[in-house]
């Protein structure tokens, strides 16, 4: 009534000038003429790569966040700048600055790294497409987007739109500061604020790519399961994600306990001044990225509790029923420890050295129990059970703690699985031996560089995760035609689904060790007694 009132005062040329005008303004963007490839995103155009042979059109190197440099160094993501005309996005940006992966390229690294990618499926009349996001893996310490692991377009030929993005790494996007928590109220999580700043770049701009900002699921893979999980149980996430997959990971808990409170990366920060000699936030924003990198790099900057992003330790949010209530598929390998975690096994030398080393963690009244759940009476089991250990410790046990708390407290479904399949490509379930087969790409593991190519089984098997992982996305639910049935997750005692070369439901098969180690939270928390028990 207000809007007809105030038109009542224009002359008949005038009001018909205006609704001529207001048509234009109002007219949505992606209604707008554009040229074949082009995409109207709120701060520029954007030009994609040629479409591929199904069709799927990829867009790389896309700014979703101000490139955090100078004065943004240690700040929560600003906006990106517009530009005119039409911006080239047919390659990925550089990688943030974090460590080198073992075995991998060095990248080309960059404090201008805040970008995303989307691949987008052929364009066809229908309803908007499904969503997923990926996080990239990598322990918060390394990784990028640009990984060919996680290259999106076969699996964005099932359908969805695929987006995948980079964020702060090590000192970069986990540093706390006394002076960070004036200057902003909290610091440690930048690198997540990131990741959060990414999701409301889809929510403002993936429509004008097909997708449906309603139907958004969120997935990752180790440090990016973790930040899965740490998203669900953050307080500044409402409305950004419909759906989450986690892939190995969960509350960022470990076999040294739970997640840093903001002393502990209080601390840490302090510690790093004093080995840059840069006493004072000022001098800290000075110190050249590649010395800040290096010095950053010689410890272990991660997410903490800020009281901002995280207020609590995310298992003890999920057990209070706090947590984003969306559905969850998530599970585990079926050897988390391989090999990146062996090292970091206890002592094994002899069996009496493992259960002497276990003891200090879990206490002798509960050792006669430890016993029977990781059994060793020869050197070689002994190496076996405390490989086993370490895998349960630092990725097993919260992913399967995971499933239950947000099938308890989380009102939604929720699907859970083991990850065993082996062939002569994949000879292991390793930690990330999975991610090959959901993206399609695949490429030698990294840990079987020699094995032989893959065959057709491995092929069909991949063809079968991406039908489950898309059909998630769209439905929330993995089931489809023609696939093995996934039951929903009932809780503790209930149905995985083993992914293997013939997928089938199982009862979970590793309950009895992880409901052990569980059984020592309280809180939500491990005992701080954990982080000391090795040294």
């Amino acid at each position: 009534m207000q809007q007809r009132a105030r038109w009542g005062h224009v002359p008949a040329a005038g009001l018909a000038l205006s609704l001529m005008t207001a048509m234009v303004t109002l007219t949505p963007a992606p209604a707008l003429a554009l040229a074949p490839g082009v995409v109207a995103t709120d701060t520029g155009l954007v030009q994609g790569a040629a479409p591929d042979a199904n069709g799927v059109t990829a867009f790389k190197g896309i700014p979703y966040a101000a490139a955090p440099v100078g004065p943004l160094r240690w700040r929560s993501p600003r906006s990106a700048a517009a530009w005119s005309g039409v911006r080239r996005a047919d390659a990925f940006g550089p990688a943030c600055w974090g460590t080198q992966q073992a075995g991998a390229p060095a990248p080309v690294m960059s404090e201008d790294c805040l970008t995303l990618n989307v691949w987008q499926p052929p364009r066809r009349s229908g309803p908007p497409k499904a969503v997923m996001v990926w996080l990239h893996g990598g322990g918060f310490q390394f990784g990028s987007s640009a990984d060919p692991k996680y290259d999106g377009a076969k699996l964005a030929a099932q359908g969805v739109e695929v987006i995948s993005l980079n964020y702060r790494l090590g000192a970069f996007g986990f540093l706390a500061r006394p002076e960070l928590d004036r200057e902003a109220g909290s610091s440690g999580n930048f690198g997540l604020q990131d990741q959060i700043a990414a999701l409301r770049w889809v929510q403002r701009n993936i429509a004008a790519f097909g997708g449906a900002p309603g139907n958004v699921t969120l997935f990752g893979q180790s440090a990016g399961a973790h930040a899965v999980g740490m998203l669900m149980a953050s307080p500044q996430t409402r409305g950004l994600f419909t759906k989450a997959i986690a892939q190995s990971g969960a509350f960022w808990d470990s076999e040294h306990g739970s997640i840093p409170p903001h002393g502990a990366a209080l601390a840490q920060g302090a510690a790093l001044s004093t080995a840059l000699d840069a006493p004072t936030l000022a001098d800290l924003r000075a110190v050249p990225e590649d010395r800040l990198a290096a010095a950053g790099g010689k410890a272990f900057f991660a997410p903490s509790i800020d009281g901002a992003v995280l207020t609590d330790s995310p298992a003890a949010v999920f057990a209070r029923g706090e947590q984003r209530h969306v559905p969850l598929l998530a599970g585990y390998t079926g050897a988390e420890d391989f090999p990146i975690f062996d090292p970091r096994a206890l002592p094994h030398a002899s069996p009496q050295e493992f259960y002497t080393a276990a003891e200090k963690l879990f206490g002798a009244s509960r050792m006669a129990e430890f016993a029977r759940l990781y059994p060793a009476a020869t050197p070689a089991e002994a190496a076996d059970q405390a490989r086993r250990l370490v895998g349960d410790m630092v990725i097993s046990e919260q992913a399967w703690e995971l499933l239950g708390l947000q099938q308890r407290t989380g009102g939604s479904d929720v699907y859970g699985y083991t990850f065993t399949y082996t062939s002569a490509y994949s000879p292991v379930p390793a930690h990330v031996a999975d991610v090959p087969f959901v993206f399609g790409n695949l490429l030698p593991q990294y840990f079987a560089p020699q094995a032989p190519p893959a065959g057709a089984a491995d092929r069909a098997f991949s063809d079968t995760l991406a039908e489950y992982w898309t059909n998630f996305a769209v439905h929330g639910d993995p089931n489809g035609p023609g696939l093995p049935y996934w039951p929903r997750y009932a809780g503790v005692g209930s149905k995985l689904m083993e992914l293997d070369a013939a997928p089938s439901a199982v009862t979970e098969p590793d309950g009895a060790r992880l409901g052990f180690l569980a059984s020592f939270r309280t809180g939500g928390r491990f005992p701080a007694s954990w982080q000391t028990a090795g040294s």
